[in-house]
C-alpha cells in the first residue's frame, strides 16, 4: 500500500492512489475504524475546549488534516469534526455566527491528490484545498488553523527519535519495535513527540484553536494554546 518517491533523496513514501486492488483506498478499513472509535473524543474535546466567541469576527474556520492520503477516510474525520463544530456554535448562548469553513488536505507531494480531490463529498460544506509536503516542516501561517487533524500519520517518523536509542528515556522500549504491552510512560513521551511535531507545522504561537492526534495505541486531544 506504499509507493515510493525514487526522486527524492529522503526516500519519502505515500500512500498507493487510485482505485485499484492494491490501492489505499480499497486497503484502509481499519484506519477508518480508527476513526469512527476517535469520533466521540474529538466531539467532546470540541465541546468542552472549542470558544467560539474567541472566533467572532472570523470569516473563515480552517481545518488541517495531516496525512490525508486519498480518502474516503479523511472525509469522513472532516465532517465529524464539522459537525462538532456547528453543534458548538449552535449551542453557544450568544447569538454566534458560524463561519465557513476551509479544509487543507495534507500530504507528501507523491500522494495521489487527483483521487483525492475526484472523490470530494458533492455535498460538502467546506472549501477544499491541497497542501503538499511533509508535515515535519513548516506548512502553515502561524495562527492560521483553528482545528488541526491527524489519524495513523504520525508514527511514520522521518527518523528515529533520540529518546527512543536512549536506554535512559522513558522513551526507550528495549529495541522492540511493536509497542504491545510497553510501559505507560512511553506513551506519553510518543504522545508529546507527536505534539511537538505539530507545534511545528502550526509555527508555535498562542492561539485559541485545538487539534486532535490519533496515533497507535494512543489517542489524545490537546487545545493548541501554548
Amino acid at each position: 500500500m506504499v509507493a515510493k518517491d525514487s526522486c527524492s533523496s529522503l526516500n519519502r513514501h505515500a500512500m498507493i492512489g487510485g482505485n485499484g486492488l492494491e490501492s489505499y483506498t480499497k486497503n484502509s478499513s481499519y484506519q477508518r475504524g480508527v476513526i469512527d472509535a476517535s469520533k466521540l473524543h474529538i466531539q467532546s474535546a470540541i465541546a468542552k475546549k472549542l470558544q467560539p466567541e474567541n472566533f467572532a469576527t472570523l470569516d473563515a474556520f480552517s481545518i488541517a488534516d495531516l496525512g490525508c492520503s486519498v480518502g474516503p477516510n479523511t472525509f469522513f474525520a472532516v465532517q465529524n469534526i464539522l459537525e462538532a463544530v456547528n453543534l458548538k456554535y449552535k449551542t453557544q448562548e450568544r447569538n454566534t455566527r458560524i463561519p465557513e469553513f476551509q479544509v487543507f488536505f495534507n500530504d507528501h507531494s507523491m500522494n495521489d491528490f487527483n483521487t483525492l480531490f475526484k472523490c470530494l463529498p458533492p455535498n460538502r460544506e467546506y472549501y477544499a484545498l491541497g497542501v503538499s509536503g511533509s508535515f515535519y516542516s513548516r506548512l502553515f501561517l502561524r495562527a492560521s488553523l483553528h482545528f488541526v487533524h491527524s489519524s495513523y500519520s504520525l508514527h511514520w517518523l522521518s527518523q528515529v527519535p533520540k529518546e527512543v536509542t536512549n536506554r535512559k528515556s522513558l522513551a526507550w522500549n528495549k529495541g522492540r519495535i511493536y509497542y504491545l504491552h510497553a510501559r505507560e510512560e512511553l506513551g506519553l513521551v510518543k504522545v508529546q513527540i507527536c505534539l511537538g511535531v505539530v507545534g511545528r507545522v502550526c509555527g508555535r504561537r498562542r492561539y485559541d484553536g485545538c487539534m486532535a492526534v490519533v496515533v497507535i495505541n494512543v489517542a489524545v486531544s490537546w487545545r493548541c494554546d501554548g
